[in-house]
């Protein structure tokens, strides 16, 4: 697809119009740059495009390269992955798929704005992938706080599951944040002078947005450790009922075990073992001390 940039926004055009001034935006497949020459040679770019793993911006002396890759929100969403191509009077998307096309055809049925620019067009087009994160962040930091309601409540079935799976993702789009803005102070830099000065601000605000956002991310880091604070502090708790509890057990059965042990050893000279009352009387020794000892350990708090 091509677009052209007109004072008051962005408008679809043929090849053929924009062949004939080669200003605007140009959207291409990764496989047609690579493989076709012609466009190379229009450009004048003679750069090969990189394997998009993360979110970078490079300057060279003719142009601005960069990759951008976008973690998926969703677990059945897949990650969006493009390369750009900045120099002053174009912009030079190349994707894999068609989903620069469908984020442009976004940007048409938005707000129309006066003496619309390449700058313009490259902050609204940057922003549209982050317009929404601010809400996402939030169902996130919600989502831990019903684990951390859950976790006090005694349901930890599932809890080492949930959270890791929510560290990394929050970890992954942390590191994504760092990398816009990474990318926008590049921008805000302008090195080779590719932009007009006093439109540099938009790129500021980019840039200021997404740092935003990355604090976002942190305090989210933040709070999911301190909610794995306070998962471990309900188990140790729970150990320690448990520990109490065979304490209390072991303490009563421990006199018990004493009087078997000692009328198991059968001497002969026992007077008790030919005593008709011998049986019945360590009966009752034995349950006199079970219930003086649950009543010293009630009083002293232990159950």
């Amino acid at each position: 697809m091509y677009y052209m940039i007109l004072e008051d926004g962005i408008r679809k055009v043929d090849k053929k119009q924009f062949l004939s001034c080669l200003t605007g935006v140009c959207v291409l497949s990764l496989e047609d740059w690579q493989k076709d020459l012609e466009w190379k040679e229009r450009f004048g770019i003679w750069h090969e495009v990189d394997s998009v793993h993360y979110c970078k911006m490079e300057s060279h002396r003719d142009f601005l390269y960069g990759t951008i890759r976008i973690p998926a929100k969703r677990k059945q969403e897949r990650n969006t992955e493009f390369a750009v191509y900045i120099q002053k009077e174009r912009v030079i998307l190349l994707q894999r798929e068609n989903e620069m096309d469908k984020q442009i055809d976004r940007l048409l049925k938005g707000k129309t704005y006066r003496d619309y620019s390449i700058e313009r067009f490259l902050y609204d087009f940057l922003q549209s992938f982050i317009v929404d994160d601010l809400i996402f962040l939030e169902g996130i930091e919600q989502e831990i706080a019903g684990m951390e309601e859950e976790v006090l409540n005694g349901r930890t079935e599932r809890f080492s599951i949930q959270m890791l799976r929510i560290n990394k993702m929050v970890t992954r789009f942390y590191h994504y944040y760092s990398q816009l803005t990474e990318i926008g102070q590049e921008l805000i830099e302008n090195r080779e002078k590719f932009f007009e000065e006093e439109d540099i601000n938009t790129f500021r605000m980019y840039s200021d947005r997404v740092y935003r956002l990355s604090e976002e991310a942190k305090l989210l880091r933040e709070y999911a450790m301190q909610v794995q604070e306070v998962y471990q502090s309900e188990i140790g708790i729970r150990q320690n009922d448990v520990m109490k509890m065979l304490t209390v057990v072991t303490t009563i059965f421990l006199p018990l075990s004493l009087i078997a042990g000692w009328y198991g050893m059968n001497f002969s000279y026992m007077p008790e073992l030919s005593s008709q009352y011998a049986y019945p009387l360590v009966i009752g020794v034995s349950i006199i001390i079970v219930i003086v000892s649950l009543l010293i350990f009630k009083r002293k708090g232990y159950w």
